[in-house]
Order: structure tokens, then sequence, then C-alpha cells
């Protein structure tokens, strides 16, 4: 990994968790033991729209899948775009973020690519990679106190 990117401070990453509410998750799995599937099932609890990516599936966590970021309705906003994805699939998730008019790019812990952070940070998203938004949402509290 290279040290030319640095994820936002936590009061910028509040600041997401905050305002935005809809969560575009590539890569979310049906199966309840991968950590997509958690984590997004812990951000619904918490109040937060999951939209599953998942070409294979119909639904997930009672939300209709779509193929890609592009095949969402125009009519659905989305504010974050949660990718779990090998590190090197990521450009095409950031290219798409851009596209949709995502707020964020949100590469989840183990995933980093300094390319999409660039094509998405270029085009004014917040990125923050490498880092579990189901752990940033936990410490939100804890950092306020």
């Amino acid at each position: 990994m290279s040290n030319h990117f640095q994820n936002p401070d936590w009061e910028a990453i509040d600041a997401i968790l905050t305002t935005c509410r809809v969560i575009a998750v590539v890569g979310l799995s049906d199966k309840e033991d991968r950590p997509s599937f958690q984590v997004s099932a812990a951000m619904q609890d918490a109040g937060y729209t999951i939209i599953p990516i998942n070409p294979a599936r119909e639904s997930i966590l009672g939300e209709k899948c779509y193929a890609s970021l592009a095949d969402v309705p125009k009519d659905i906003s989305i504010d974050i775009v949660n990718v779990f994805r090998r590190s090197e699939e990521t450009l095409s998730s950031a290219e798409q973020a851009v596209a949709v008019g995502a707020k964020s790019l949100w590469l989840q812990q183990g995933v980093y690519n300094e390319e999409s952070a660039k094509i998405a940070g270029d085009s004014g998203l917040v990125v923050i990679m490498d880092r579990c938004i189901k752990v940033e949402h936990a410490l939100r509290g804890r950092r306020r106190g």
C-alpha cells in the first residue's frame, strides 16, 4: 500500500454517516455468514436504506437487487457506494459511483485502491478506504463523548 491517500478525519466520516442514508452495496452476498451481509444488515438495522448490487440475486435483505449501480433507477438517490470487492476490482465501482452522483465511495476493510480513490476524489466524492462502515458507525457515539 502506498501512503499517498489518507482517509478523512472522524468528523468528516461522522458527517457522511449522519447525512447520507442510502447505501448501495457492491458485492453484497445473500449468505448470512459473509461480512457484506452482516455489515449491510447492521446498517439496515441502524436505519439506513440498503441497495444491493448483485447481478446473481433478485433480492437480499428484503431489498431488490440491481446488476450494477447504473441499473439503479434514477429516482433513487445513492449517497454511499460501499464496496465489498477485491481492491483490483474497484475501478468500475468508482467510475459508476461518480456517474450516479454518489456523495461517497467507501471501500470496506481490506479494500484499498489509489486509482479508484483518485477517480472518485477528483469528482468530489468523499473517499474512505480500508475501513468498515459498521465499525465506524458504532464508534460515532464514543467519539462524540
